[in-house]
């Protein structure tokens, strides 16, 4: 029985006093039974939570009751529990880190796509699909024939337009796990003088609600206790190999070693061999954390208190 959602959504908008925010968000999440991970910041609000299905259609009740984010285009996914074990809700500059403050997706970003839409227009010839995500993201699983880019972080992708300039003539349709980080890629090839961007509205994880997935090959990374999700129920297909022996596998983990912490794709049989790890010095490491088939650990929160300190003032 899957009586919980998870909800993942963002939002460009002007947020005045981001911390006064944060804190009335944090508590408003805890009154739902919300968790998961929210980022405020001046240009707006990212986050992923999960919760009863009535708690998360009163979250997103009310958020859409603001004319702030009245515009939020939530993606909603049933799930048998809870996917984090933990809410987090911070403040910091931007609500995906590019370093691109100067890019207001509001004034100029890439043409939206719907996923129906980028169904039948990836299958054009003059057609470039781009992938914005991280090297660990795009190894377990990305868009058949799509362009991938070496980056360890979402801020390296300023770094690969020149790679990319070979495609300027062509029409580029960016596309990320919710959309939120092709706002700011898509508008800075626009800057860089591609004419033709377009992005995927939603994400891999919309185009997985609505049209099934297809032509999604392997699995989804996502930020929570899944780690990996299934997206595509039409022609699904694996694509990563196990880190250890090669083997296909699309097992996801985060190394066992915190203080490598590598997101690999690691088969059940090496998994528990390795004890969780990716490599003998890491499985040796004395900052190994114990192992539970998983392969997910949850952060270090630093003893964390949203209660600390706070006079609380509900105003939702």
């Amino acid at each position: 029985m899957k009586d919980y959602s998870i909800l993942l959504y963002y939002c460009y908008v002007a947020i005045e006093n981001p911390e006064e925010f944060r804190e009335q968000h944090h508590f408003f999440c805890l009154d739902l039974n919300l968790r998961g991970r929210i980022i405020v910041a001046p240009e707006g609000l990212n986050g992923t939570v999960s919760g009863l299905k009535a708690d998360c259609e009163k979250y997103m009740e009310t958020m859409k009751a603001d004319p702030r984010f009245a515009s939020i285009d939530f993606k909603v996914e049933a799930f048998e529990t809870h996917a984090f074990t933990k809410l987090h809700v911070r403040t910091k500059p931007e609500i995906v880190h590019a370093d691109l403050f100067h890019i207001d997706p509001n004034q100029q970003t890439g043409i939206h796509l719907s996923p129906a839409n980028f169904k039948v227009m990836k299958e054009d010839e003059d057609v470039v699909i781009l992938d914005v995500r991280s090297n660990y993201e795009h190894a377990v699983g990305k868009f058949k024939n799509a362009i991938t880019l070496d980056i360890e972080n979402f801020r390296d992708f300023p770094d690969k337009i020149a790679d990319l300039a070979q495609f300027k003539d062509k029409k580029v349709i960016t596309y990320c796990t919710g959309g939120i980080k092709c706002e700011k890629a898509s508008a800075f090839l626009l800057e860089k003088g591609f004419k033709d961007v377009y992005q995927l509205h939603g994400g891999i994880i919309k185009y997985a609600i609505e049209e099934g997935g297809e032509d999604f090959e392997g699995k989804c990374y996502v930020f929570d206790n899944r780690i990996v999700a299934d997206v595509n129920k039409v022609n699904p297909k694996v694509i990563s190999k196990c880190f250890v022996c090669g083997t296909t596998s699309d097992r996801m983990v985060n190394c066992a070693n915190s203080v490598c912490n590598n997101h690999i794709p690691l088969c059940e049989k090496c998994g528990w061999e390795m004890e969780g790890t990716c490599s003998p010095a890491c499985k040796a490491h004395p900052e190994k954390r114990p192992y539970d088939g998983t392969g997910y650990y949850q952060k270090n929160t630093n003893h964390y208190n949203p209660y600390k300190n706070v006079k609380r003032e509900k105003k939702w």
